[in-house]
């Protein structure tokens, strides 16, 4: 079954539903690292799930840093011990992954974190496991601020890179008929000045705001809309 069977299937209100388990794997975005006021978007999601009636169940395993070779790595263990409700394992995974590997080391045409060929290598791989554990969805990536780099005055991040790398990304899940949301070219399409206003001082992580717009993005895109119910 896929996700979008999932989400839309005819005649089910999310209120007749039992409630879903969920699990957010991924990186620092997931993690939420840069809202010390709400935690990021997954926790503000999971806190809104919770006091609804449905109560959806929302882990979040987000870990900084995390390559899509990380992820790969304790994709299934993680995802087989979050199915507590009824021993059930969960039913959708949301997956955000990839700009860890873009990151080029040491220099601006340094050596990418994971290559492209073995990036490609490591999504498509991440995809069909995910898919063989339940229906997916994925987050891209958010856009950063180049004029801030290098991270940790070490890790050059660049737009250039990002668009290929998540362009691939898109292309796999599209090919899988997973459901994509496509970050990136949403917020370059709001402006250089906005995008400044929504990231950190860091120039890779939302702020505060950038989690809020985040949130709203997620929030009204149509495979998340048929989870949503009201307080």
């Amino acid at each position: 079954m896929t996700t979008l069977n999932l989400l839309q299937a005819p005649n089910v209100s999310p209120r007749s539903q039992q409630p879903l388990r969920v699990t957010a794997f991924g990186d620092s975005i997931i993690y939420g690292y840069g809202d010390p006021v709400n935690g990021g978007w997954v926790e503000q999601l999971r806190r809104q799930w919770m006091g609804t009636a449905t109560g959806h169940v929302l882990y979040n395993l987000g870990v900084r840093g995390d390559t899509s070779a990380h992820v790969n790595q304790r994709l299934e263990r993680e995802f087989l011990l979050r199915g507590e409700l009824r021993n059930k394992i969960p039913d959708l995974m949301i997956l955000s992954v990839g700009v860890n590997d873009s990151a080029r080391v040491a220099k601006r045409d340094g050596k990418s974190i994971t290559d492209y060929d073995r990036f490609t290598l490591e999504i498509g791989n991440l995809l069909d496991k995910s898919q063989s554990l339940c229906p997916v969805i994925f987050v891209g990536m958010v856009p950063v601020n180049e004029s801030k780099m290098p991270f940790l005055d070490c890790l050059h991040f660049n737009h250039e890179d990002q668009f290929r790398y998540k362009e691939f990304t898109k292309s796999a899940c599209q090919i899988r008929d997973i459901p994509y949301l496509d970050i990136f070219d949403l917020w370059q399409e709001r402006g250089q000045t906005w995008m400044c206003d929504h990231i950190c001082a860091d120039g890779l992580h939302p702020n505060t705001k950038g989690y809020l717009s985040l949130l709203e993005d997620i929030r009204n895109w149509q495979p998340l809309m048929q989870l949503q119910v009201e307080a």
